[in-house]
């Protein structure tokens, strides 16, 4: 069924954003409190470049 195809990369692309979201959050958060990491920060730039491959690829 494509219709089912579809809803899962939907679906897929949508966790990968919030991920990405969720991990600024982590980040700042941790930046904030115990001062910056910037492996912390190299990590999340990595998943923003992986979820806008994904969003990218799927469209």
């Amino acid at each position: 069924m494509p219709g089912s195809t579809n809803g899962s990369t939907n679906g897929s692309t949508r966790v990968m954003g919030a991920l990405t979201v969720g991990g600024l959050v982590v980040v700042t958060a941790y930046t904030v409190a115990l001062g910056g990491n910037g492996w912390l920060w190299f990590g999340w730039i990595v998943l923003v470049l992986l979820t806008l491959a994904l969003v990218l690829t799927k469209s």
